[in-house]
Formats: C-alpha cells, structure tokens, sequence
C-alpha cells in the first residue's frame, strides 16, 4: 500500500502540488507494538487537521498529497542522512523519533529502531513520497511550463523546546529566499501579511528538507512552506478542530493561492 493520499483537482487545473507530510497518524502494523500503547492513539507531534483546512484546494485546481502515516514512522521532512535544518541549538527530532517535540519517550524501551530498520523505513515509506511528488511536479511543469510546491504544516503555539516565546500565527519559509522566485514570494508574503495574523518569514522556520529538496526556481520549480500556529484553527487546547477559526484561516489561505496563481499564469 503506498503512503500517501492523492487528491486531484476537481476545478480546473492549476500548477500547484500542496503536500502535508505530517498529518498522518496511521501506523503500520508491523510496527505498531513498538510504540508506546496509549501515546499513539494521538500522536501529540501530528500536524492535525491540515488535510481538512486545505480541503478547499481541489476546487481551485489545486493537486495535494498527504501522508498516509504519522512522522513517528519517518518524518518525511528531514534529510534522510540526519543533517540537521537549523545549527542555532533547537531541539530537532530525528529521521525516526525516539522522542516527541516535548522530549518524552515514544517507544518502546527494546523496540528503538536500529540502522537497517531506519533505512527500510526510508525505502519503504521516504522515497516513495518524494518520488510520487517528483512525478506530480514533473506532469505539472511539463503542462504549465512552471509550478509550485507548497508545504503545509501547522506547531503548537508554545514548544519550549524549540523557542523560548510563542510562535508568529504564520511563519512563510523559502529557506532565505533560495527556493521560490522573488514574485511568488512577495504574492505570498503580502497576501499572507494582509490578514490581522503575525507572519513572519524564515524565522523561525525557514521550509523544511521537502522545501529546500523540491525547491529549483531556475528550472522553473518553486517551493514554499508554510507554517502555522494550531491556535489559529484548533480549540484553545490545541486538541479540536475550531470551525469558527479555521473559517477565517482558509479564506486567508483561498485568497493566498489566487494570488499565486494569478502571479504563476504571468510568468
């Protein structure tokens, strides 16, 4: 079984691929004693709900892929040597986590994955991933002559682990600049920035490894990620999906990719 969800465009179809590599939660079997019992009902690290706030892409044109299982599997937005992201001395989890973001222990204590099972997890459930996007962008790009890959993620909006102060509503990353064309990110950016939300950009996340892997702007390849408090479309708890919330994200969001696609059919 692959590990992912396509959901193609119901509307008509546009150059932008929008993945959500971290709403997975599902395990697979063979794995799933491993795992400590009662925190992987939840997993506490899963980018909830994103698939559903962007549920509206589709009838924009808009092709998505979403993780099928959750990043405690694999993280598919780390680089699968474990170079780090960020040298600034942030916690960053592993390829395969051993610990979720708040530090606590997630498997079993005999059950931590060894070498060769982390590089069968990466053949069986990485590369697959990136090779399913690499041949959606390819059809786009060879249809639209350019396109965009999006990457959607959302954090708590206090993770002491990684920054001492809550988080900005919105954090637009291109990895300084490197992975989108200067049009495409000043669309986003001022789209983004003209809500009532705090954006940021590249700090404190400047796009993950799937940004800077997928992100060729002179071959006529972007890529942007972005990354959004829980806050803004969850409960106060961070533990519901808050309807009333996530209302005011996606037309913040609708509004966003009508920029893009307007600044990518001018290009």
């Amino acid at each position: 079984m692959e590990p992912y969800h396509i959901i193609k465009p119901s509307g008509k179809k546009v150059p932008i691929l929008i993945s959500s590599p971290h709403s997975g939660t599902a395990f697979p079997d063979e794995l799933k004693e491993h795992y400590d019992q009662e925190k992987i009902q939840a997993p506490e690290d899963t980018d909830w709900f994103i698939d559903k706030l962007y549920d509206f892409a589709p009838e924009m044109g808009i092709t998505m892929i979403t993780a099928k299982y959750s990043r405690w599997v694999i993280d598919l937005n780390r680089d699968p040597e474990s170079r780090p992201l960020y040298d600034d001395g942030r916690i960053i989890t592993d390829l395969c986590p051993t610990m979720s973001f708040s530090g606590n222990p997630i498997y079993n204590e005999d059950d931590l994955p060894d070498r060769e099972e982390i590089e069968r997890r990466i053949n069986t459930y990485y590369w697959p991933y990136y090779r399913k996007i690499e041949i959606l962008l390819k059809e786009l790009k060879e249809e639209f002559g350019q396109v965009l890959f999006w990457d959607a993620h959302s954090i708590k909006q206090y993770v002491p682990t990684i920054r001492e102060e809550v988080f900005p509503d919105l954090i637009l990353g291109d990895n300084n600049e490197k992975t989108a064309s200067p049009e495409l990110i000043k669309a986003a950016l001022e789209t983004l920035e003209d809500s009532r939300l705090k954006v940021n950009h590249n700090d404190p996340f400047k796009g993950g490894h799937l940004t800077r892997y997928f992100g060729k702007p002179d071959q006529n390849q972007h890529a942007l990620q972005l990354e959004m408090t829980k806050i803004n479309y969850m409960d106060n708890a961070e533990k519901n999906y808050h309807g009333e919330r996530a209302d005011i994200v996606r037309s913040i969001l609708k509004s966003t990719f009508e920029s893009l696609i307007k600044t990518l059919s001018t290009k």
